[in-house]
């Protein structure tokens, strides 16, 4: 496996790569990073090519004061990303606001994929939940709160993602990202600069999208319900649909073996 940092329109993006056969990316959302994804891409590297990646602002990329960490900036990163890993038409598995990333890269940046599955992801409004929206309406305020009083919000906030709840080594992983003088702001400032109208952008574009499209949704999802995998696969021609019972939006975590078979099964 091989660790490496880009250079791309002023952030450092960290990403890795490891396998053997056809290339993979994982795409990861928000508050999350591409930790999310290793077990299930572990899993699947001795049939592909498996790249992850960090979007700036997140995991082990740039966090930055003052930097543009919008979706506007993720997808023209990951088409750059599929440039520079010479990827002409990679499979493509994204998953919550890492969805809104693949589609932006695709629709209004070139990027071709030979696949797409989308999990649990954003595309559709409205979203984001009543706490994110008070986030977003107050990030200078929540940005001061004391150290304690932040991680203990993080902790509360990702454990509501997860229905079967989170082992230890689980949450250490997902809350530790944003914790510190580096993490703390960084976590306040993506969520200040989330703003729908970069799905809205795109959304009247998804009848055009004319390659394989398989959706994946966790029937217990709170925060994007699953009535929009329904219409995100009416919106997009010939898209596929899995439905996992018991699994919420850490689909990952609550239904690993499952989601991991679902996906072995579109890439073969």
């Amino acid at each position: 496996m091989i660790f490496v940092e880009y250079e791309i329109e002023g952030h450092r993006v960290w990403w890795t790569s490891t396998g053997d056969g056809p290339p993979v990316v994982f795409c990861h959302g928000t508050p999350w990073s591409s930790g999310l994804w290793e077990p299930i891409a572990s899993a699947l590297s001795g049939e592909h090519t498996v790249f992850l990646w960090d979007m700036p602002g997140y995991g082990r990329s740039s966090m930055e004061d003052g930097a543009d960490v919008t979706l506007a900036t993720q997808g023209g990163i990951l088409a750059v990303l599929l440039e520079r890993w010479g990827l002409e038409c990679p499979d493509v598995v994204a998953h919550d606001y890492g969805g809104a990333t693949a589609l932006r890269a695709h629709l209004l940046h070139g990027a071709r994929y030979r696949s797409l599955a989308l999990v649990d992801v954003v595309a559709l409004a409205p979203w984001g939940s009543e706490f994110f929206r008070l986030v977003h309406d107050n990030a200078s305020v929540f940005e001061s709160l004391p150290p304690p009083l932040h991680e203990a919000l993080v902790t509360a906030y990702i454990r509501g993602a997860s229905a079967r709840g989170l082992s230890t080594d689980a949450e250490r992983m997902l809350v530790e990202p944003w914790l510190g003088d580096r993490g703390q702001p960084a976590f306040y400032r993506q969520i200040a600069q989330a703003d729908q109208r970069f799905t809205d952008e795109i959304e009247p574009r998804y009848p055009e999208i004319d390659l394989p499209v398989h959706i994946v949704w966790g029937t217990e999802d709170t925060w994007i319900p699953v009535d929009r995998a329904h219409r995100l696969a009416e919106l997009i021609p010939g898209a596929g649909l899995d439905l996992v019972p018991g699994a919420s939006h850490l689909i990952q975590l609550d239904a690993p073996e499952r989601l991991t078979a679902i996906l072995a099964r579109w890439l073969s």
